[in-house]
């Protein structure tokens, strides 16, 4: 069975706006190494309508967008070619190597586990806030920021029941981030 992991990058504050993280080469292999674990992506029509634009392949003689630095291409590649599944209820369509996931959310998810493979990645909040509600997620990465930004999205808010979580590994960045990797406690 592939594992369903979930990975965010969140401030000391709980904020989870892409937007206000640390973004150095050093996080960038790490989201490499996570991406090396997983043959496909799972992701809600929010974090793909974010992530499509950012890091799909520009087309022929276009070039890719001001902020990605040099070192940001390999991840970008690999993100570009990897298999993604879309949970939406509103959207008709998807592209960028992607198929729609439709239906109750538990049975199709549990279908995308039970096919053979590395592992499926997760991340955003609406959609790994219900896959946590049907204890769907095996690992749980909080990527912790130091920094307090007083807005933006939480983890998890509202969820009806705690989850005891077992921590597996922690690393530490030189940029003072800490990444922690969680197990659910069965």
């Amino acid at each position: 069975m592939r594992p369903l992991r979930y990975s965010i990058n969140v401030t000391l504050d709980g904020c989870c706006d892409h937007r206000v993280g640390i973004v150095d080469e050093e996080l960038h292999r790490r989201a490499a190494e996570n991406l090396e674990r997983a043959d496909a992506l799972l992701f809600g029509r929010v974090t793909y309508e974010m992530m499509e634009p950012a890091w799909r392949a520009p087309a022929p003689g276009e070039a890719r967008p001001d902020w990605m630095e040099p070192w940001m291409e390999p991840i970008a590649r690999t993100i570009d070619a990897m298999k993604k599944y879309v949970v939406s209820s509103t959207l008709d369509r998807v592209d960028w190597n992607s198929e729609l996931v439709r239906g109750d959310l538990g049975e199709a998810v549990r279908r995308l586990k039970q096919e053979p493979g590395k592992g499926l990645l997760t991340g955003g909040v609406t959609l790994p806030f219900a896959l946590a509600e049907l204890g769907l997620i095996d690992e749980y990465e909080l990527v912790v920021h130091p920094r307090i930004v007083g807005h933006g999205p939480t983890l998890f808010a509202g969820l009806s029941k705690h989850l005891d979580l077992k921590l597996v590994s922690r690393l530490e960045y030189a940029s003072g981030v800490v990444a922690m990797r969680y197990v659910p406690k069965r």
